[in-house]
């Protein structure tokens, strides 16, 4: 059994390893846009990974395995199949182009600053709660589980369903030709904006009161994993940047933003 630190480092490096694996295949495409979907398969297998290394014993490391693998594969297949479907997002074709405008970088050294080496610390500071949760757990008695990991459980759950639905509710939508240029407002979208990104927060809130289960140590060291995913949700590269576009290509968004909440679902606003 390893020790907390070298299962972190092993699980870095071995991120890093895929993270420049990945990027010689965006060199080789001159599309970057498949890291959104690694982003979730990534975060899986540091899970796995520490669970490889610390063992597989207590509730909550199986919890944790459970939570985050749902999460993790269902969110990649949506993305992986969304690339392949729509092609290069527009959000990186901008973000590069900048870069090297700026910078008179080549396409692969911005790709590799800008998007690769950016993400890959990022997906390990988010992934923090499932990596020491998984270690604590397997590692340090009591195994079992307290009413704190039942309650992220059922938080977790309900964000993962939440996600799904949001993104079946929007592909959906997005398939009917007749809704094109128009604003779904409808299922979950009637309540919120982005139940996919309220339904990710939830979940990655769950998963921290799991690991959170396993003592005061494990909640306070991997806190910041929750609270930077719901900043980059909420304030980042998320809402924010998504709702810029959306208000230049749908001409009903602002309408739909006036009565329609912005992050957790609430009955939509009534003309007064």
């Amino acid at each position: 059994m390893m020790g907390l630190w070298q299962t972190l480092a092993i699980n870095f490096a071995g991120l890093m390893a895929v993270i420049l694996g990945l990027w010689i295949a965006a060199r080789t495409i001159r599309d970057v846009s498949f890291i959104d979907a690694f982003w979730a398969f990534g975060i899986v297998l540091l899970a796995w990974g520490t669970a490889l290394q610390a063992g597989f014993e207590g509730v909550r490391t199986q919890l944790l395995l459970l939570l985050v693998t749902l999460w993790g594969l269902r969110l990649a297949a949506h993305l992986f199949l969304r690339w392949r479907a729509n092609g290069e997002d527009p959000r990186y074709r901008r973000i590069l182009a900048s870069v090297i405008e700026q910078r008179g970088w080549s396409w692969g050294t911005a790709a590799l600053v800008s998007v690769f080496l950016t993400q890959a610390p990022l997906l390990f500071l988010t992934c923090l709660p499932a990596q020491l949760g998984i270690w604590a757990s397997a590692t340090t008695p009591p195994a079992t589980a307290g009413w704190v990991a039942a309650l992220g459980t059922f938080a977790a759950l309900a964000g993962i369903a939440f996600e799904g639905i949001g993104d079946a509710q929007l592909h959906a939508f997005r398939k009917d030709p007749d809704n094109r240029g128009k604003v779904l407002d409808t299922g979950l979208w009637r309540y919120t904006r982005h139940p996919n990104y309220f339904g990710d927060t939830l979940t990655w809130w769950g998963i921290w009161l799991v690991a959170a289960d396993a003592g005061l140590w494990v909640a306070l060291a991997s806190i910041i994993g929750p609270i930077f995913l719901t900043f980059t949700l909420t304030k980042w590269s998320g809402k924010a940047l998504l709702e810029k576009g959306l208000h230049k290509s749908r001409p009903g968004y602002a309408d739909y933003v006036q009565r329609t909440s912005g992050f957790l679902p609430w009955p939509p606003k009534t003309k007064g």
